[in-house]
């Protein structure tokens, strides 16, 4: 690390792996936040969860101009915000940027800070409360997008605040990154990455890859920091045929096909594949689970294509897909008529491809193991094939000192994504980005993105004050004034 802070406590996953350790308790961060800095992110936080900002509800402009209202009374000047627009699907959608100037004549590259402002919608039956009135109940605070991200953009923008206040000055650019369409396309998070604040970024901290666990006793927790995604694609694979009369059936039935289509996929299998994340995470986990399943996991770091070494794997109740590339069926439509055969039988395919792998290679494996040349199979959009983000042991330690504030010696560990975030468009972009934060989530309860009452432990809420504060003075340097 370049400089240590002195006050730590202590020093030593919409996938997370990590060593669960017997912390019993959480630290008294030296670094205390003030509790009027509490309320204030405490009442930001509630006032954007309160904009319906999901798509088609055109409230991502107006969350934007909300936190550059705050912004601004704390002392950024118009110079230093920014709200591009761009129209997707006949709506304006808005991203969002706050540069914090460093001291003049650094030449330090910037760190980029992103999240995103837009949240999967949510329906008021489905939730025991309305998803877009906050409320707050046994210690939690439930809305939509409580933690899937709205709790990474108010941290920020709150963190910015008080530093500007406290008169802080970082040594190089830091530049908070917002995106407006995350969870349905990543149009204005491509646009970001070319901004001219953020492009020449030496790395990104991604605020929506960074979360922790506890178990229900508040015990073993555990920290990642997302290094790598998978690339997200969808394969459409469809039968055709001149159908018929449902009285008179035909052995060519649609159906019929894409039953064996779906066997055909059930049975294909793809390669193991290791980078330098997921190497570390296989023997992460090795070393939690012990016995064959450890010894499995060595042989297959020596030699991938070990066939009863996987076998062993993938019989065991840990989780093993971060290994290999994965597709599964996941929808089907087809016939129009209860009486009539079907004329088309459309199955869709989802896969969830290792960094180095290209989406081609994966169609490729799917067509050779339906073995079926009438069979269709269609690539849905563009996928983004992004890279993993190199080792930063520097940043690990910055940011496991911080994690170290609120849960002394809790392992914080590299890991990768079988999800998506803002960050494969970073990575794509030459830009390495790392999940960074530490949101504690009661496993497995607390895991609610994306469904219904989504809520979010405030007392960890208001922890990553300090975490942010901590990590932002270690990176960026601590203030000589």
């Amino acid at each position: 690390m370049r400089r240590t802070n002195l006050f730590l406590a202590a020093c030593t996953s919409a996938l997370t792996i990590g060593l669960s350790v017997p912390t019993a308790a959480k630290a008294s961060p030296a670094a205390e936040i003030e509790q009027d800095d509490r309320q204030s992110a405490r009442a930001l936080l509630e006032d954007i969860l309160k904009l319906r900002t999901a798509k088609g509800y055109g409230q991502t402009k107006a969350q934007a101009e909300l936190l550059a209202d705050r912004l601004r009374a704390a002392g950024f000047t118009d110079d230093q915000i920014d709200i591009p627009t761009m129209t997707i699907d006949g709506e304006e959608v808005a991203s969002f940027l706050v540069r914090y100037p460093g001291k003049t004549g650094s030449e330090l590259a910037p760190i980029a800070l992103i999240a995103h402002m837009d949240v999967v919608d949510a329906s008021t039956e489905n939730w025991a409360t309305d998803p877009y009135e906050p409320v707050e109940k046994d210690g939690y605070l439930y809305a939509r997008g409580a933690v899937d991200n709205k709790a990474g953009i108010a941290l920020l923008v709150s963190t910015f605040i008080r530093l500007k206040e406290e008169g802080y000055q970082p040594d190089r650019d830091l530049v908070i990154a917002f995106s407006g369409d995350e969870e349905t396309g990543m149009q204005t998070t491509r646009k970001l990455t070319q901004h001219p604040w953020v492009k020449g970024a030496e790395y990104a901290l991604n605020s929506d890859a960074g979360v922790g666990s506890v178990d229900s006793e508040g015990l073993n927790p555990s920290y990642s920091i997302q290094s790598a995604e998978k690339t997200y694609a969808t394969f459409h694979l469809t039968a055709r045929n001149e159908g018929g009369h449902s009285s008179a059936p035909r052995a060519d039935n649609a159906l019929f096909d894409i039953a064996d289509v779906i066997d055909a996929v059930r049975s294909l299998s793809f390669p193991i594949g290791f980078n330098d994340i997921t190497r570390q995470m296989a023997r992460d986990l090795a070393e939690n689970e012990g016995g064959e399943f450890a010894a499995a996991i060595e042989t297959l770091i020596e030699d991938p294509d070990n066939k009863a070494a996987r076998e062993t794997i993938e019989d065991h109740e840990a989780g093993t897909h971060f290994l290999y590339t994965t597709c599964v069926p996941t929808m089907l439509s087809a016939g129009t008529a209860e009486n009539a055969l079907p004329q088309k039988a459309e199955l869709t395919v989802n896969c969830r491809i290792l960094p180095g792998t290209s989406v081609q290679s994966v169609q490729d494996a799917l067509s050779d193991a339906v073995a079926n040349p009438d069979i269709s199979i269609d690539l849905v959009g563009e996928p983004l094939e992004s890279p993993v983000s190199p080792i930063n042991e520097e940043l690990f330690a910055s940011i496991r000192s911080a994690v170290h504030t609120i849960y002394p010696g809790a392992p914080v560990k590299p890991s990768m994504s079988s999800g998506g975030t803002d960050g494969k468009e970073f990575r794509a972009a030459g830009i390495p980005t790392y999940g960074a934060g530490a949101i504690t989530l009661v496993r497995p309860d607390d895991y609610r993105a994306h469904g219904i009452d989504e809520r979010l432990p405030l007392e960890s809420y208001y922890d990553q004050l300090t975490f942010w504060d901590v990590l932002l003075k270690d990176i960026a340097g601590e203030d000589d004034q």
